[in-house]
């Protein structure tokens, strides 16, 4: 996870809470999130990576539309964040 970018780590995050969204609800998610429009230029390059780097699933919803789950290796990065932020933020 050391490799991702924070928005590479936030599609993660996204995309682990739904079931299979496509490209463009994960970009709506984070448009109510960031308080800014994200391009395409943005999101499809970086949804690319993660998915390259096997922590994401790409699969067709249908020929216009594209989903993205999360795989084993992305929920166990996960974790892994997780577990690093709980050593130095309690709530």
């Amino acid at each position: 996870m050391n490799d991702l970018t924070g928005f590479q780590r936030d599609l993660l995050y996204v995309i682990s809470g739904f079931d299979r969204p496509s490209g463009q609800a994960i970009k709506e998610e984070l448009e109510t999130d960031y308080e800014s429009e994200i391009n395409h230029g943005r999101l499809y390059p970086n949804l690319d990576t993660v998915v390259n780097k096997d922590l994401v699933e790409k699969g067709e919803l249908d020929r216009r539309t594209n989903y993205y789950a999360i795989t084993e290796a992305g929920e166990d990065q996960l974790h892994e964040r997780r577990e690093w932020e709980d050593q130095y933020v309690e709530f």
